[in-house]
């Protein structure tokens, strides 16, 4: 049976699934999405805040033990980079006990854990694509929390996929397309930083993949624990990434105010918290495990781009 990486859900005929599936954040640009891809490998818990508070370690516990699932999904975190700056215990609570804490779990009751980590692991210096072995020297509190569910997933878990993505943003949400959709409404000009550079990466196509290392599992066919990029062909700025935007919003004609769109520097756009300039992931591990290509950044936009086209108000 062949995957296609294409943005269209996949639908294996299964001859087992998992019998419980936890997917935490499930309101989230990814956790949304992974409900959906998941929903055919088993059946699905995606607890809202009420029934699952993910900041207090009791309520983890014992939603843990009533309900026993056999695979976690994590991609719940503190995901307001320069907010962690000022907020640091909170961060160090999603971003790492809470890893930490899922990682005990799957180890004490032999289930599958998978979680998400970013780019902000590496220090973003010269211009290299990053390989899952290469050294990690976070410049944030995001970054260096994010780094520590990391390495709590490795030291506590015996069965696990950590993917460490970059620029997610989706058709829903709070992210950087909607944000510049918003924006260019309301501005006739806008700045964008053109000296960072990484891979835009939808939350469908995280979820699809997501999906096709569960399927693997349940195949008996797994890919090897372990850590692996996962994001979109090809690089731009964030200066690129909001042009090809307006590109396909002008398309659309969408109204716009926007005539002037400008490029700007790191230095020239000061935020409470360093960024990484080179985001650049390399993605052949994951590609070589799991046999696909991963489509190119521009691709991908355009239909998440159509997706909310199609279903905004």
């Amino acid at each position: 049976q062949k995957w296609s990486i294409s943005g269209r859900a996949f639908r294996p005929v299964m001859s087992h699934t998992f019998k419980t599936i936890l997917i935490t954040g499930a309101t989230g640009q990814v956790g949304y999405e992974l409900c959906r891809s998941l929903s055919v490998l088993g059946a699905i818990l995606s607890p809202n805040r009420e029934e699952l508070d993910l900041a207090d370690a009791h309520s983890v516990d014992a939603y843990l033990a009533k309900h026993q699932p056999d695979l976690i999904v994590n991609p719940a975190a503190w995901t307001a980079v320069d907010a962690a700056e000022v907020n640091q215990e909170a961060t160090a609570r999603l971003n790492t006990a809470l890893p930490a804490q899922l990682a005990q779990y799957a180890r004490k009751t032999n289930a599958y854990l998978i979680h998400y980590s970013s780019d902000y692991v590496y220090p973003g210096t010269g211009q290299n694509y990053w390989l899952e072995s290469d050294a990690v020297a976070p410049l944030s509190v995001y970054g260096r929390t994010k780094l520590g569910g990391d390495k709590a997933v490795v030291n506590h878990c015996l069965h696990y996929l950590i993917f460490r993505t970059s620029w997610v943003y989706s058709d829903r949400g709070n992210n950087f397309m909607k944000t510049m959709l918003n924006l260019g409404a309301q501005r006739e000009s806008l700045n964008i930083v053109n000296d960072q550079f990484g891979a835009p990466t939808n939350a469908r196509l995280i979820a699809e993949v997501t999906a096709l290392a569960v399927y693997r599992q349940l195949a008996s066919k797994p890919i090897d624990s372990g850590i692996y990029h996962l994001v979109c062909g090809g690089i731009t700025s964030w200066y690129g990434f909001a042009e090809k935007i307006f590109e396909l919003a002008k398309r659309e004609n969408l109204p716009l105010l926007l005539n002037e769109l400008g490029g700007i520097s790191t230095a020239e756009f000061p935020t409470p918290a360093a960024r990484p300039q080179n985001s650049k992931l390399n993605v052949s591990k994951l590609e070589g495990a799991l046999g696909i290509t991963l489509p190119s950044w521009q691709q991908q936009l355009e239909f998440t781009f159509n997706s909310y086209m199609n279903n905004k108000d």
